[in-house]
């Protein structure tokens, strides 16, 4: 009995840690839905118009619904992921998943203001995990 109720425990405190899309959503648009980057990005995650048409058949102005663009956000973040992995047999640490969502050219030599950020939303998932 005791093992179910410490699996159970286990359960629920991984569903309120904050995971990595929880993190981008912060750290791209402070959770804005309606948010809208300089190069026409979308979504709390600041997914580009072109790639978001690549990835879905839903119209761009589904993006400002928190649970479409998760799933959007989640199949980029995948196909890249997956791909860093066959390159480098391994998967991406936080901060390598942050430079493949934001500047994916970057992965190997990102530049200052990325390497920040990305280190920023390394610090964010940890803290979140770190509290579990």
């Amino acid at each position: 009995m005791k093992l179910i109720v410490l699996a159970g425990l286990v359960i629920v405190q991984s569903v309120f840690a904050m995971d990595r899309f929880a993190a981008l959503s912060m750290i791209e648009s402070g959770d804005d839905d309606l948010a809208c980057g300089q190069s026409g990005e979308v979504s709390r995650f600041q997914i580009r118009r072109e790639v978001w048409g690549q990835l879905t058949n839903a119209p761009v102005s589904l993006a400002s619904d928190p649970k479409v663009a998760e799933v959007v956000a989640r199949k980029l973040a995948a196909a890249r992921c997956e791909e860093f992995a066959r390159e480098h047999g391994r998967p991406a640490t936080d901060q390598e998943f942050y430079i493949l969502w934001n500047a994916p050219a970057q992965i190997g030599h990102p530049g200052r203001s990325v390497q920040e950020r990305a280190d920023r939303f390394a610090n964010l998932v940890a803290q979140k995990e770190s509290s579990k």
